[in-house]
């Protein structure tokens, strides 16, 4: 295969996408007792490897002796038009061996319009794409990952699905296979594999509808395999296996940096974040175990910039103590530390100004919302006299780049809303020019970006119905006629792809025939603008006899029984509900960082108590 791939290389876009050997790439020995995972994610190679997920997996599972994790990536159009017309199957970049040999492969679900581009994949790999169709010789297809919290949609296409944090759950599916492997039984092995806690086998697992299509019940069709699927998480991230190093690609990537992570889980409660509920608890690292994480990272990877990965990077306990070190040891070399979306206060403005010192780059804030009373609906916690002075002060330390994030078609929204969005964007431009300051930078841009409001499940608006396209191409159109300085750059997403997001977000097990329908269609890279093709979508949902609307333009009753219920993720559905009662209220609920708000966790882990755990690093 080899040969044959060196032919083509030369003929596509990026030939480093497919060539492998990066540095600290792993090579290893195989012998027949080599257990061989290969590692996807359903997008291209420069997206891919920019995951922090990945990175973390694939050194995980190569640190065991038994195990070789290979990666495997979607390949563009143009590689695979040329893999299909030479009989080549997806490979793995490591060895270059089909992905149909291999004992598993596994999917990361980040996103729900990458879906069609796994079961691409699959195809191009040779292997079955519905799991009822595979055998004895076929790999055991695994998911995981955010998406997979509703993991209905892809269900019948999976043999397990991992439900919440992958580590030690991998670990111990590895452990389980070993001692399978040499009498190996496929449906032996998937029974004890879903008596672990987090993997859900869907073949063991039942829907019945109403008559209305909504789900009557869901029970587990297998003995001894659990009704309800408990999430996993990682309860101490000092001693959890993290990388010393990372591949470092020969092309530029997405994320070209070393990633740290700082902490897991958020506790602002910001209701339309689904990552916010799913990753509870909040677990942080030590101080000391980021220094070392971090220092073994820029020796390896030769990196000059290390990026502060979290949901909410700028309430880590020991953040300043973290910058100063990492400022003052790597002063010399010139690397820079980079932060996300910084939290609309003083203390934010002041650490990026310290950090930036190496290389100042713009500031991304985070609103969502133009007006105070829909950022209380969504429980933001911040007012527009925290933006203002926030951007006053950056605009006085010199900053002239400022990205503003905003949602449209958020609960209860009306276009006095959005109007806000519109004015806020001239308050923060009003701002730059009242600036006396010394350091006033002479050339100012505001960066406003609108996203669609997707109502995802384990949030408090998974009741909620979704905008639909012409409402929120009429907001758009608004925003763009209120927005017309050329200081003011405005951005917004195809509001047809967040409709079918929407679609997938909530759906069942009835959407896997439009998925497979679509596949068939053509559909792939269904996020990207290039490839997305909306009328193929229709024709999918019209063949398969299925309105797309009834999984987005109809409010939920709260008692109605969704298709991922039988997942316990810690957050119990009564105090989301309660949750989403206090949204039509406008009433806000507290940081539960120090002060728990009873959202479930507490009894979901027998001894953990949440705010005990995220004050043990203070």
């Amino acid at each position: 295969m080899k040969e044959r791939l060196e032919k083509l290389l030369p003929l596509v876009e990026t030939p480093a996408r497919y060539t492998g050997n990066e540095v600290n790439s792993i090579k290893k020995s195989i012998n027949e007792g080599t257990i061989r995972f290969c590692m996807g994610f359903p997008d291209v190679y420069e997206v891919g490897m920019s995951h922090l997920g990945i990175k973390i997996l694939y050194s995980m599972l190569n640190d065991r002796e038994d195990v070789y994790c290979e990666r495997v990536f979607a390949p563009w159009t143009d590689m695979e038009d040329l893999m299909r017309e030479n009989e080549i199957p997806l490979f793995s970049l490591e060895t270059q061996t089909p992905v149909s040999e291999f004992d598993f492969v596994g999917f990361t679900l980040q996103y729900e319009m990458s879906y069609t581009n796994i079961l691409n994949m699959l195809d191009l790999a040779g292997v079955q794409i519905f799991a009822k169709d595979r055998d004895e010789r076929s790999p055991l297809i695994i998911f995981g990952g955010p998406c997979a919290y509703n993991p209905e949609p892809i269900a019948e296409f999976a043999d397990m699905v991992i439900i919440g944090e992958g580590e030690e759950v991998l670990s111990e599916l590895m452990d389980l296979y070993s001692t399978h492997k040499n009498n190996y039984n496929r449906k032996s092995f998937l029974k004890a594999a879903a008596r672990i806690q987090g993997v859900y086998v869907p073949e063991f697992y039942k829907a019945e509808y109403n008559d209305d299509g909504t789900l009557k019940r869901f029970d587990a069709v297998e003995a001894e395999v659990p009704e309800m699927i408990k999430k996993r998480f990682v309860k101490d991230l000092d001693n959890i296996y993290y990388p010393d190093n990372f591949v470092v690609p020969y092309i530029e990537i997405v994320h070209d940096r070393s990633l740290l992570e700082l902490f897991r889980g958020c506790t602002r409660g910001c209701r339309f974040c689904q990552a916010g509920m799913i990753y509870r608890p909040l677990r942080e690292k030590s101080l000391e175990t980021l220094k070392k994480d971090a220092d073994a990272l820029i020796e390896s990877t030769g990196y000059e910039e290390i990026s502060l990965s979290s949901l909410s990077t700028m309430d880590y306990t020991c953040l300043p103590e973290l910058t100063d070190y990492l400022m003052e040891k790597y002063a010399e070399k010139r690397i820079a530390v980079g932060l996300p979306s910084l939290r609309i206060d003083s203390f934010s403005i002041q650490t990026a100004e310290k950090i930036q010192q190496v290389r100042k780059t713009g500031l991304t804030f985070a609103p969502e919302a133009g007006t105070q009373r829909m950022r209380d609906v969504i429980n933001k916690g911040v007012t527009e006299e925290d933006l203002i002075s926030s951007v006053s002060e950056a605009f006085d330390l010199g900053w002239g780049h400022v990205k503003l994030y905003f949602m449209i078609g958020l609960p209860t929204e009306t276009m006095e809303d959005v109007d806000g969005i519109a004015k806020l964007g001239y308050k923060v431009l009003d701002k730059y020019f009242e600036t006396k300051s010394e350091k006033k930078n002479k050339k100012i841009k505001v960066v406003v970006s609108t996203s669609s409001f997707v109502p995802k499940a384990f949030t408090p608006f998974q009741w909620v119905r979704q905008d639909t396209i012409e409402e929120i191409t009429e907001k758009q159109r608004y925003l763009i006629d209120n927005m017309r300085s050329k200081m003011i750059n405005y951005s917004w997403h195809d509001p047809k792809v967040s409709y079918l997001e929407g679609v997938f977000a909530r759906g069942d097990r009835k959407l896997a025939k439009v998925l497979y329908s679509a596949f068939k269609k053509g559909c792939k890279f269904d996020g990207s603008k290039e490839h997305f093709n909306y009328e193929k979508w229709l024709e999918a949902f019209k063949e398969e006899g299925i309105d797309p609307d009834f999984y987005t333009a109809r409010e939920r009753s709260v008692d109605e029984l969704f298709p991922w219920d039988f997942i316990d993720m810690g957050v119990t559905k009564a105090f989301l509900a309660k949750e989403y009662q206090k949204a039509l209220q406008g009433k806000l609920t507290g940081f539960c960082k120090f002060k728990c708000e009873n959202c479930g966790f507490n009894e979901f882990e027998e001894g953990w108590k949440c705010h005990v755990y995220s004050k043990s690093q203070v």
